[in-house]
């Protein structure tokens, strides 16, 4: 999902979990192993493109849509049963709502939440000014680090939540990092989500591809967590792309039913390529945006009120030549702006971004595509941020070089969204007294004081000088990602593990796979 092919904060305790749960699960899963940073909290404003009346006319728009147009749940009896109990017009799989009812449904949503980590002390909170980045999801095709384009293995999917988990500014070990098309389709998701435990303690998604998938990846959570914890703590988000125009179809329907049931989140985006799946333009686009979410969150809450939900949305434009996506446009950075605001109206987390491109290869385009992307993600105000590092050729292909880059950024963006430092030592009115005139401030005491940390440092950037580049290979940072990418995974040490909790993840994985013939389609 959300492909073009189909499309810490400090281990906060929730309800329930007492201070020796927490260090029970804290013991199993190894600490703090990696290095890693919190879960940012955004110290800078958003930037906002519309004013009130402009999204008061696009929430009245998205309106006339949900009463008049509708939006289709397919195949789905409990779906519509659901919504024609709730005061729906339901006619035939097409559901028209009242004007009002989404909205009253949807008080019952938290605007903020910890996703908790099997290690407490990388759980993330999805909300208010937090901003959690995730990898690349959903590719078939990996691009890798011998230069080869091809289809992706499970190796390759155990690799990338391998490096998710040693990135410092990576914040979750994602979901589908890339599809392992090596494994049976209908088994491929038990070994992607204990992939997810075992290499990483970072915070993962879910299955959402069926839902006796979703309810495998919630029994695999509950041999980590807990019965009782899964119930009354989100440990997963999950990826429910409406089938946009207007559309839930059945698969996405049972995936958000299973985790809804379970205390789960789902971050209800619709998958839009303007031009092709909503109106060509802006406004047009964030009406239908709204109207999907609308109805796609509310939803959760007929199924158990006070479940997580996000406000997702992805969106690109189409060239309107060839109808090929593409990226890091101004049109789908208004969009997701616009959008950030409605999801603030209505009290939801948002999802949105990434380093998006459609770049073949981690060139030039790729790296100004993402960078227009990732930008308008931080200050837009997004709260997950999937599809952060890795993407390449429209989300076709899961690049290893490109992730390198991607999340060396993400540290960048890290330090942007802590904003201006006005302490004393921020001010520098001592460094300004000592330097005074005409003099440099490289020796002054605030210089020397200040120096390791007072700029970001990118591990993967070159600055020296022609002459220096010459001498160490004339190498492209392609080529330095792919070196730092190879020491990454050939230093990877797994977090550790209870031996009880793997053994009882094999044992449901064996059990499951053995129940069922194989099936690659």
């Amino acid at each position: 999902m959300d492909e073009i092919t189909a499309e810490p904060g400090a281990g906060r305790r929730q309800r329930g979990e007492g201070r020796g749960a927490a260090a029970r699960r804290a013991s199993r899963s190894g600490g703090g192993a990696g290095p890693s940073m919190p879960y940012i909290t955004r110290k800078i404003r958003t930037y906002e493109v519309l004013d009130e009346e402009g999204l008061e006319l696009i929430e009245r728009n998205a309106d006339t849509v949900l009463e008049e147009i509708g939006i289709e749940f397919r195949e789905d009896a409990e779906a519509l049963e659901l919504w024609r109990q709730a005061g729906a017009d339901v006619k035939g799989e097409r559901v028209h709502f009242p004007k009002g009812l989404c909205r009253e449904l949807l008080k019952t949503a938290p605007s903020e939440f910890t996703w908790h980590a099997r290690n407490p002390e990388r759980s993330v909170r999805i909300g208010g000014n937090a901003t959690v980045f995730a990898p690349v999801y959903g590719p078939p095709f990996v691009r890798d680090l011998d230069g080869n384009r091809r289809y992706a293995t499970i190796e390759d999917f155990r690799n990338f939540v391998k490096l998710a988990y040693m990135a410092p500014s990576m914040h979750s070990s994602g979901g589908t990092v890339c599809e392992p098309v090596d494994i049976p389709v209908n088994k491929r998701h038990l070994d992607m989500i204990y992939s997810h435990i075992k290499y990483s303690d970072k915070p993962f998604m879910g299955s959402v591809t069926a839902p006796e998938r979703a309810e495998d990846s919630v029994a695999m959570a509950k041999l980590v967590f807990g019965d009782e914890f899964v119930e009354n703590n989100c440990v997963m988000l999950n990826l429910i792309n409406a089938n946009s125009p207007m559309v839930f179809d059945e698969t996405m329907l049972g995936a958000a039913k299973v985790y809804a049931r379970h205390g789960q989140a789902s971050v209800i985006s619709p998958f839009i390529l303007s031009g092709a799946m909503s109106p060509v333009t802006v406004a047009g686009t964030l009406t239908q945006i709204l109207a999907e979410v609308l109805a796609g969150a509310s939803f959760t809450q007929l199924i158990r009120p006070g479940a997580p939900v996000l406000f997702g949305t992805f969106a690109a434009s189409i060239s309107m030549q060839s109808g090929a996506p593409t990226f890091g446009t101004p049109e789908p950075a208004l969009v997701s702006y616009g959008a950030a605001q409605l999801a603030r109206r209505m009290g939801l987390p948002f999802r949105t971004g990434g380093s998006l491109c459609a770049s073949k290869v981690p060139d030039a385009q790729a790296a100004h595509e993402s960078a227009n992307t990732l930008n308008m993600t931080l200050l837009a105000g997004a709260n997950f941020v999937l599809h952060a590092a890795g993407w390449l050729e429209g989300g076709l292909a899961a690049c290893y070089e490109k992730f390198m880059i991607d999340q060396d950024q993400l540290g960048m963006m890290q330090k942007m969204a802590q904003g201006v430092d006005l302490t004393e030592d921020g001010q520098a009115m001592d460094a300004i007294r000592e330097v005074g005139p005409g003099a440099h401030y490289l020796g002054c005491a605030h210089t020397q004081a200040n120096f390791q940390t007072a700029f970001y440092r990118s591990a993967l950037a070159d600055n020296n000088s022609f002459e220096q580049w010459e001498i160490e290979g004339r190498k492209r940072i392609e080529d330095r990602a792919n070196a730092l990418c190879r020491s990454w995974l050939d230093s990877y040490e797994a977090p550790a593990l209870e031996p009880a909790i793997d053994e009882a993840l094999l044992a449901f994985i064996a059990s499951r796979k053995n129940s069922m013939p194989d099936a690659f389609t």
